[in-house]
C-alpha cells in the first residue's frame, strides 16, 4: 500500500501543483492549461515525461473528461444529471467509484476489487487530498480520476460565485 497526497493551490492562476508520497518528495508534477480551450492537465512524473493526460471536452451539457495514458485512451469521466448531489460515471477499465464523490470520499474498484481510495483533508489551505493506492499498476488513474473530479468541482464553485454578485 502506498499512499500519495495531493495539494492543490487556492490562488495558482496556473493551475500547477504536485503529487507528493509520504515522505514529501514530489512524485508528480500537474499542470493545467489556464484560458485555453479544451481545459487540458499533464500528470508529469519525476523524469519529466507525460504519463497521463486529463482533457475536459468542450462542448458538453454536463461535465465529461477523457483520460489518457501514454497516449491511449483509458477512461470517460462523465458528470451525471442528478438534482441533489453530484453523481459520477467511469466508462472504460472496468472501473467503477464508490462512495462520496463530492466531498471526495470514495473507493475506486476495478472488476469489483478495490485498488484504492481518496479522502479529502480538512482545514487545509486548498484542495487536499490522500489518494490510497492499493494497486500501483493503477496509481495514474487513480490521480488521474481526482485531478478530474477536483476540477468538476473548482468549475463549479467559479460558477456558483459569478451567480451569486
Amino acid at each position: 500500500m502506498k499512499k500519495l497526497y495531493m495539494k492543490q493551490k487556492v490562488l495558482s492562476l496556473n493551475s500547477k501543483f504536485t503529487v507528493k508520497n509520504e515522505a514529501e518528495e514530489d512524485v508528480y508534477r500537474v499542470e493545467g492549461s489556464f484560458l485555453r480551450i479544451p481545459k487540458k492537465f499533464s500528470i508529469i512524473n519525476r523524469q519529466q515525461q507525460e504519463v497521463a493526460l486529463v482533457t475536459k471536452k468542450v462542448f458538453s451539457f454536463l461535465p465529461r473528461f477523457f483520460v489518457e495514458v501514454e497516449g491511449q485512451e483509458v477512461l470517460t469521466i462523465k458528470k451525471e444529471f442528478s438534482f441533489f448531489k453530484a453523481k459520477y460515471s467511469i466508462e472504460g477499465h472496468g472501473i467503477e467509484v464508490n462512495g462520496n464523490w463530492w466531498d471526495m470520499n470514495f473507493e475506486v474498484y476495478q472488476n469489483r476489487t478495490c485498488i484504492g481510495s481518496v479522502r479529502q483533508k480538512w482545514f487545509s489551505w486548498g484542495d487536499s487530498y490522500e489518494i490510497e493506492v492499493l494497486d500501483e499498476a493503477m496509481e495514474i488513474i487513480l490521480v488521474a480520476i481526482v485531478v478530474a473530479i477536483d476540477c468538476v468541482k473548482a468549475d463549479d464553485r467559479a460558477a456558483a460565485a459569478s451567480t451569486s454578485v
